[in-house]
This record gives C-alpha cells, sequence and structure tokens, in this order.
C-alpha cells in the first residue's frame, strides 16, 4: 500500500490537467515556444504541466485554432520534464528548455502518431515511451497466461511463467539501463534512472550514473533528487550492515534488531491496515514454522498508530515472532531509517546482520530461505 503518490511511471501518464498561467521572469529564465499542428483538432485547448514531484502542476495554456495550430510561449528555469495535453484527454511527453518544439500529430491519435523537432531530449521521451509500451504489453500478455494457468491449476506452467517474467524483468532493465548509458547528459535518463530502474536491484549501476550526472548535469533538480535517495539508500543497500532498530515491543520494553545477530533474519515492514500485508501473513507464519528451528527468525516492525489494533491484528494472525513499532505510523524512524514508502515490505539479513536481499514474498522468500536453511 502506497505512502504516497509514487511517480514510477509517471512521465508515461497522460492525464487532463487545469491550467494556471502567470509568469514573473528572471535573470536565470529562459524563453521556449512550443507550437504545433493537431490535424483534425478546429477546438479546444492545449495545456503544459511540469512534472513535479507527486503530481503534475500547471505551467501554460494556449487555444487550438480552427487549422488545429497553436502557439505557447513562456519561460523556464531548467530543463525540465512536462506533458502537453488536450481537452481529449490525449497528450504527450516533452522535455522543454531554452528552445523552439514543433508538434505535429493526428487528433485521436495523438500518442502514436506524433513526431516532435527541436528538442532532443523530448525525442528520447518518446523512444523511451516506446521501450515502455513494449514492456507492459509483454508484462500483460504473460499475465494472461499466468491467469489462465491459474485458474486451471497447472502448477508446472505457472512455474514456468514465473521463470520467464524473471527472464523478461532482467531483460527489461538491461534496456533501460541501455537507454540511460546511451544519454548521460539528458534528464531524461536521470529521471529514468531515478523513478523507473529497480532501484534495490540496481543500485550499483544507478550509483555509478549519479556520479555522472553530478558531471554532466549537476545542476538539474533531478540530479539533486537523485541523490538525495541514493543518500538514503547507501545505509540500506545490498551487502551493508543493516542499521539497527530499537523500538517498543507489545510489552512495552526495547528490542533491538542487533540482538538477533547469528540468525537469518526477516524484518518485516506491515501494519494492521495495511490489507495486502494481512493477506501475505498465512504465507509468512508457513515459513516462519518451518524454519524458525533451522536458524531464521522475523523482526515485524509495524507501522501502525493504534495500539489496540497493532495488538489485536498480531493474536488475530498469529504473528508469534518479535514485534516492535513506535505507534508513529509513516512517521515510524524505522521506516525513515529504510526509505519506507510503501508496504509490504521485506528486507532479509544474514546471521552478521548483512542485508542479503529487499523484498522477497511468497515463493521467492520461501526459495531463498529454502536455498540458505538447508
Amino acid at each position: 500500500m502506497k505512502k504516497q503518490i509514487i511517480l514510477a511511471a509517471a512521465a508515461l501518464a497522460l492525464l487532463g490537467a487545469c491550467q494556471k498561467k502567470g509568469v514573473t521572469t528572471t535573470d536565470t529564465d529562459k524563453t521556449y515556444r512550443i507550437s504545433g499542428k493537431i490535424n483534425n483538432m478546429t477546438t479546444g485547448k492545449v495545456y503544459l504541466d511540469e512534472l513535479g514531484e507527486q503530481a503534475f502542476v500547471p505551467k501554460d495554456t494556449a487555444s487550438i485554432n480552427k487549422d488545429g495550430t497553436f502557439v505557447m510561449e513562456g519561460t523556464v528555469t531548467e530543463p525540465a520534464i512536462y506533458k502537453l495535453a488536450f481537452d481529449n484527454q490525449e497528450g504527450i511527453m516533452l522535455v522543454v528548455d531554452n528552445q523552439s518544439i514543433e508538434i505535429t500529430a493526428d487528433s485521436g491519435k495523438v500518442a502514436q502518431t506524433y513526431s516532435v523537432k527541436g528538442s532532443k531530449d523530448s525525442e528520447l521521451i518518446k523512444e523511451l515511451n516506446g521501450i515502455m509500451q513494449a514492456i507492459q504489453t509483454s508484462s500483460m500478455a504473460l499475465n494472461d497466461r499466468f491467469q489462465k494457468a491459474s485458474a486451471s491449476g497447472n502448477q508446472e506452467e505457472m512455474k514456468k511463467l514465473q521463470d520467464e517474467f524473471l527472464a523478461i524483468q532482467r531483460d527489461n532493465q538491461n534496456k533501460l539501463k541501455a537507454f540511460i548509458k546511451a544519454n548521460p547528459k539528458s534528464v531524461v535518463s536521470v529521471y529514468t534512472a531515478g523513478n523507473i530502474l529497480n532501484l534495490d536491484e540496481q543500485f550499483p549501476f544507478v550509483d555509478s550514473m549519479a556520479t555522472a550526472f553530478k558531471t554532466t548535469l549537476p545542476a538539474s533538480k533531478y540530479t539533486k533528487a537523485l541523490e538525495a535517495r541514493l543518500s538514503q539508500m547507501r545505509a540500506t543497500a545490498l551487502g551493508s550492515v543493516a542499521p539497527d532498530i530499537k523500538l517498543p515491543s507489545p510489552e512495552g520494553q526495547e528490542v533491538a534488531l542487533s540482538s538477533l545477530k547469528g540468525k537469518y533474519v526477516l524484518i518485516d515492514f506491515w501494519a494492521s491496515w495495511c490489507g495486502p500485508c494481512r493477506q501475505e501473513n498465512p504465507n509468512v507464519v508457513r515459513m516462519y514454522n518451518k524454519y524458525k528451528d533451522k536458524g531464521f527468525e522475523i523482526f515485524g516492525v509495524s507501522l501502525d498508530q493504534d495500539r489496540g489494533k497493532w495488538l489485536k491484528a498480531i493474536a488475530t494472525d498469529k504473528l508469534t515472532w518479535p514485534h516492535v513499532s513506535d505507534l508513529k505510523g509513516w512517521e515510524s524512524s524505522a521506516a525513515g531509517l529504510y526509505g519506507i514508502t510503501a508496504i509490504p515490505q521485506t528486507v532479509l539479513l544474514d546471521k552478521e546482520g548483512k542485508i542479503i536481499a529487499k523484498n522477497l514474498r511468497g515463493a521467492a522468500l520461501e526459495e531463498k530461505l529454502a536455498s540458505l536453511l538447508k
């Protein structure tokens, strides 16, 4: 469940938006001009919205002429990602800077037919969009096959499709990495590295690219945002010693994560109000009962605020491992320490307290534990 709107694919989501215009020019502002012709569109508005941290922010608007043409001019302070949207809910993504951009497209199929001139970065967004659409198409097709196999109870086919899905995921991540490496001077690459790649799995690659971005795009807000995320993640990257957590147990006594060294420990971030967490609990209980006598322990960290509901969930779901919580919800000190913005999330530690895996659940977690605790 999400703490906030996650924008991993926001650069591809074309949503309708309102408009607000009013720009004050400063010495650092850069002027832009966006002109276009949308065939078979004879009326309406075109909106320019900047991609913010959690939502699109209205920037500019213009009227569409009877011949489908439009022009908008204004200022920006730095190259940034924007959405150009129309009244019919269609739209495209652009990078707007100190430049003159020309757009052509067909109404009804804007995303499929548009061309852009005058902005290399905007061309890169179009290329990225093609990569992401291919990823989505292959994933949906595989999911359809998995659902059919599941409905028929074909366990062998389900396992085969799971392996195929993991292979496709690896291939998709490699395609995105190749795109980023090929365009180290583009804000599109910085955004892709920080918001579309799986940072937990691709941390070494993204960390190395962040070093390059600090040279090629040191002043970009995307570079600064990426560095802020990585700074937090470095403390909990794979191979690092897990930061210690010391919080009250249900009995009110402080329990430290470090007290469990000598066992493989699964830090389980959850909450009584989190539906997916509660749905996963029976699987976790089963695995705990199977491996608890073989050197495996769970350290439950709750993001609850209501003590009563927390304790009731522990009892109802029969969660017999150590639990802690400061009952501060998303403001939990442990959640902040580990950069938790969605639950359920898990972090697996080896006997020395080093992080060896993240976000393992279900069959993936059981397979990992089986390999560790033979």
